[in-house]
């Protein structure tokens, strides 16, 4: 009977917004089918705006325009097949889109005062839910806002607007398909508020009055234009306008004051919308300060061991009368508390003091006295000793210049001579240019040794330099000097000189000296950086660079010196050039671990042998495997280059003794050999006694081979042994012959071939990705052949 028609992909639910285009598609497995549509149960004919389409093994419903009455639960049939699915129609609120653009992108601009109406109207399933959100808290009706909603649109109702209603408001609009959030921003503007007070006196004398106040916390929404300050004469009713001050200015000076008149003082903040309220002041009378202002410090006329002289000037502000005279204080440097002088004010302004400690070092001020008392004291005076002034010192001795290269130069000096330099504090070094006249000081703090390095200087330009001693009488005379700077040398990017003499990869026995030297060319000197893999270098290497060389050197090499080295160097311009070598520390290997022996595969012995602990370190070790039939016969080579610990030695001759011996090795060497404890011997085979049965004449008992038990696929992992068998039947006894993907294995010494009495296997020694293949087995005899295929699948052992 013909197959039966099934569905091979199902209708499936399909949630499509009203007025776009729907489609339900099945697929089923046979072409002739004709089937039927069905929507909630009832048959459908082609209806407006759904179409029926079948292309191929495809079945199609298309819906234009989805409205609601085409959600439902639709159902095709054709034949004994059924499938189902649904449309479910959803209709989210929605808005019109330029109105959206025009709510959500420009804010509505409200005067204070005024009236606000927001409408927006909208369409969606009903019932559509709205929410208006002023800050994120739901908006409640009261006296001035209302929230107002039909089926097709919701309003928000100001009746007078103020400041505090400006803000994000938030419109949420909800059915049971979907939610629409505007955001929408209104602006109310208005005059400011009242600048912030209180309005401060900065100055009040009896030539003028500063006032000062701050901006007013809200601008009302247009930028500030200007303040306007008003003035009122206490006793009075007028306010008289002094004048306006711009919106960056909060202070305000007026010179139309008369002595110890009080006054009134407002400020008003302007807007484009307006002027604020007013700021008023408290009571402000116009007097001027009575005592007189501070003079500039006083000078120091001479200093000896029993006296200091000073003088000064008369104050600029002399305050409400004449000055009397002058009060003067003093201090030791360093302390805080002034001592007078004379408590009688002196009328000169000039001062002889007697009283003071030889030696010490002191500070004076001046104060002025008028009628009004005593006024400000001035700014200390330079300190100065109570001592008999110094000599300067003489001039330096043997000034030169000991090096210098394009960008500096180092000067040397003596002390000068004994009767002149024996109280010398220290050197000052002064330097100009040949196109510059003036003398620019190269230290802050006075020099302590008697060499100056300068430094930043252009190359072959000419200089002048002085140097000079200095004591407590300030600088002596200078000795000078000229200096030619040269020339920059030229500038060579760094390259490193790599030649035959220097290796990408060395090779080094634990204990022996890593010494490695790079040449290189670079002008200036760059900047050298070593690296070990990446990091910093360890503690125990050193760097030495100089004269074009960078050496990297390690004492006494240990297996972490094992590694990636990188040399780095850089210019002051950026250029960069590295160059990386390997270094391999190694050693001659440790002993193998103790060996065993067993027979795997009949008639060979498997030699393993745990590993040498040397394996951790050494990549490159490998395992020889030698033989000897006597305990002192000589020891023959089997098995080299061994990467594993797993050797099959198949030559076995049965009825002798084998002992076998396994050394590992690399580079440097061989490690001692680790031996087998017993021999290892196959037993001859017993002879077996067959009585050949009688050959009956006329019957014929040849047949041709035939498999009893076929070849089977095999899997297995990398490194490990295969076994594969099959049972043979024939006679005469077939002839056994090896294929892997055609090639003859018999002469191939990887793969190991045995026929027991029909039983044939090939064993595969630690296979390899290569083993993997199509291998084959022929059994021939003179009737004919026949054979038998299975594959090898290899797996990596991770």
């Amino acid at each position: 009977s013909a197959p039966r028609c099934r569905v091979n992909k199902q209708l499936l639910d399909v949630r499509v917004l009203k007025g776009e285009p729907a489609e339900l598609s099945c697929t089923v497995s046979k072409d002739d089918v004709t089937g039927t549509w069905f929507k909630d149960g009832l048959k459908l004919t082609n209806m407006d705006g759904i179409f029926f389409e079948k292309e191929g093994l495809v079945h199609k419903l298309i819906i234009n325009e989805v409205e609601d009455i085409h959600a439902g639960k639709y159902r095709f049939e054709g034949g004994d097949i059924k499938t189902e699915a649904s449309i479910f129609v959803e209709d989210p609120p929605k808005v019109d889109k330029v109105l959206l653009k025009n709510l959500t992108s420009v804010p509505t601009v409200a005067k204070a005062g005024e009236k606000v109406k927001i409408k927006i109207p909208f369409e969606g399933r009903l019932p559509v839910r709205a929410t208006w959100l002023k800050d994120r808290m739901e908006l409640v009706d009261d006296t001035r806002v209302r929230v107002d909603k039909t089926e097709t649109c919701t309003m928000l109702s100001i009746s007078s607007s103020e400041r505090k209603d400006c803000g994000d408001y938030k419109v949420r609009l909800k059915n049971d398909s979907g939610v629409l959030e505007i955001n929408l921003k209104l602006v109310v503007i208005d005059k400011p508020q009242p600048p912030a007070g209180p309005i401060k006196i900065v100055e009040s004398s009896a030539n003028d009055i500063t006032i000062q106040w701050k901006p007013p916390k809200d601008d009302g929404g247009k930028p500030l234009q200007s303040y306007l300050v008003e003035r009122q004469q206490v006793g009075k009713n007028d306010w008289e306008t002094l004048g306006e001050t711009p919106r960056s200015c909060t202070t305000f000076t007026t010179n139309k004051v008369e002595q110890d008149m009080s006054y009134y003082f407002r400020v008003r903040a302007v807007n484009a919308e307006g002027t604020s309220d007013a700021l008023e002041s408290d009571e402000v009378k116009a007097v001027s300060k009575a005592s007189p202002g501070a003079p500039d410090p006083p000078e120091i006329v001479s200093a000896s061991r029993d006296s200091i002289t000073i003088s000064w000037k008369a104050p600029r502000k002399t305050g409400s009368s004449r000055i009397v005279g002058y009060i003067v204080q003093k201090r030791k440097k360093g302390t805080t508390t002034w001592l007078p002088v004379n408590n009688v004010p002196t009328a000169d302004k000039k001062l002889k003091m007697t009283n003071l400690k030889k030696g010490l070092q002191y500070e004076f001020r001046v104060a002025a006295v008028n009628a009004a008392g005593i006024g400000d004291a001035s700014e200390p005076s330079q300190p100065v000793f109570a001592r008999d002034s110094v000599k300067s010192p003489g001039q330096v001795q043997d000034l030169k210049v000991s090096s210098s290269d394009s960008t500096s130069v180092t000067l040397t000096w003596k002390r000068p001579e004994a009767n002149n330099g024996s109280d010398v504090k220290g050197y000052e070094v002064e330097m100009r240019s040949s196109s510059n006249p003036n003398w620019t000081k190269c230290n802050t703090l006075p020099i302590e040794v008697t060499a100056y390095t300068v430094k930043g200087l252009q190359a072959k330009e000419i200089y002048f330099l002085r140097v000079r001693a200095l004591n407590d009488s300030g600088p002596g005379e200078a000795a000078e000097l000229e200096a030619c700077i040269e020339a920059a040398p030229p500038v060579v990017p760094p390259r490193l000189l790599i030649d035959d003499t220097v290796k990408s990869f060395l090779v080094i026995k634990a204990g022996n000296t890593i010494r490695v030297n790079i040449p290189f060319e670079a002008s200036p000197d760059p900047v050298v950086t070593w690296l070990k893999d990446g990091l910093p270098l360890p503690n125990r290497a050193t760097i030495n660079t100089k004269d074009g060389t960078t050496q990297l050197l390690i004492g006494a090499a240990e297996f972490t010196d094992s590694g990636i080295y990188t040399v780095e160097l850089q210019n002051g311009l950026g250029k960069r050039e590295t160059f990386s070598f390997q270094v391999q520390v190694t050693d001659i290997p440790q002993p193998p671990g103790p060996v065993q022996l067993e027979e795997n595969v009949p008639n060979t012995v498997t030699v393993t042998w745990e590993p040498s602990t040397s394996e951790k370190w050494e990549s490159n070790l490998y395992y020889t495997v030698l033989k000897r039939e006597s305990q002192k016969g000589l020891w023959h080579m089997v098995g080299d280059l061994i990467y594993t610990n797993k050797f099959t030695f198949t030559k076995l001759i049965p009825g002798r003794d084998y002992y076998f011996r396994v050394v590992a090795k690399n580079s440097l060497g061989a490690s001692g050999p680790s031996d087998t404890v017993q021999p290892w011997r196959i037993q001859k085979p017993k002879a077996e006694f067959q009585v050949k049965p009688q050959k009956y004449r006329g019957v014929n008992q040849n047949q041709p081979p035939r498999f009893l038990v076929p070849l089977k696929p095999h899997v297995v992992t990398t490194g490990s042994e295969c076994h594969m068998s099959c049972a043979v039947g024939g006679h005469p006894p077939p002839k056994i012959t090896w294929y892997k993907d055609s090639r003859d294995l018999s002469n191939d010494p990887n793969y190991f071939c045995t026929n027991n009495f029909g039983v044939c296997s090939l064993v595969v020694l630690g296979v390899t990705k290569q083993d993997e293949g199509e291998y084959k087995v022929e059994a021939t005899n003179e009737l004919g052949r026949a054979f038998s295929k299975a594959s090898l699948t290899i797996k990596g052992n991770n």
